[in-house]
């Protein structure tokens, strides 16, 4: 049975002092179920989140890498970097940094590799934008950013993954997705990998919903079929909103 993960992707917020904050309150909040928590703060809060949460259950997070070890890349963090700070997740592909700083399919490709190739469990985000979504072609957007990162990759790692559905247009817009999306996006993604690595991957990949989760409409989500956890932005800022969309996912 695949484990549901809740993961808090911080963006840019919270300074160290103020992460320490929320990681001394949250923890608090124990035991957690049966879901994984993962929290993913900015870069600088990494390895000082690190320390608070070793042996606490939850698993530490990073926002963004890049594909190559190291090298010659002003203002880059690359998954062995990340690695040695704690992490075990990595988001890649999110919606703005597709949007804001260039991550096309082909980076999300790289990053993907890069991720695991440091041991560390990818977060590969995917979703359409409002015009894709009218036009009839979200499964279609969705499919082709699946496939440019996932190709090649064996039945094994795939099984391992996580496939984080963000309807863009759902995303700080005042429209709202339902669970219905969700569960739909779910299958295809999950059809999607059957063709290209079989059933056992496809069953072990974990699918979460990622567009404006918050305590109230949690549920909707978490108890669509085929809808492992949520990757939460801004509700995953206060650490008693964020426990009570852990505790919607029991």
């Amino acid at each position: 049975m695949r484990r549901r993960i809740i993961a808090g992707n911080w963006k840019m917020h919270k300074t160290i002092s103020e992460a320490l904050a929320f990681a001394g309150e949250f923890l608090g909040f124990e035991p957690w179920g049966e879901s994984q928590a993962v929290i993913c703060p900015p870069f600088p809060c990494l390895a000082p989140l690190a320390q608070i949460l070793e042996g606490s259950g939850v698993a530490l997070g990073a926002q963004d890498l890049h594909w190559e070890s190291q090298g010659a890349f002003t203002g880059e963090v690359s998954g062995r970097m990340l690695r040695d700070a704690g992490c075990r997740y990595v988001i890649v592909g999110h919606s703005e940094r597709r949007q804001h700083f260039g991550d096309d399919d082909e980076r999300v490709s790289l990053k993907t590799r890069a991720a695991l190739n440091n041991d560390l469990i990818p977060v590969v985000c995917v979703g359409e934008c409002l015009a894709e979504r009218e036009s009839g072609r979200a499964e279609e957007v969705v499919v082709r950013q699946l496939n440019a990162a996932i190709q090649d990759l064996s039945p094994e790692i795939l099984a391992t993954m996580v496939v984080a559905y963000e309807p863009v247009w759902a995303i700080g817009t005042g429209r709202s997705a339902k669970g219905s999306d969700a569960a739909a996006m779910a299958e295809a993604v999950r059809r999607v990998i059957t063709q290209s690595a079989g059933l056992s991957a496809a069953e072990g990949v974990r699918f979460l919903y990622g567009g404006s989760v918050n305590a109230k409409n949690a549920r909707e989500f978490l108890q669509s079929p085929g809808v492992d956890g949520a990757l939460v932005g801004g509700a995953s800022l206060d650490p008693v909103e964020f426990r009570a969309i852990l505790a919607a996912a029991r």
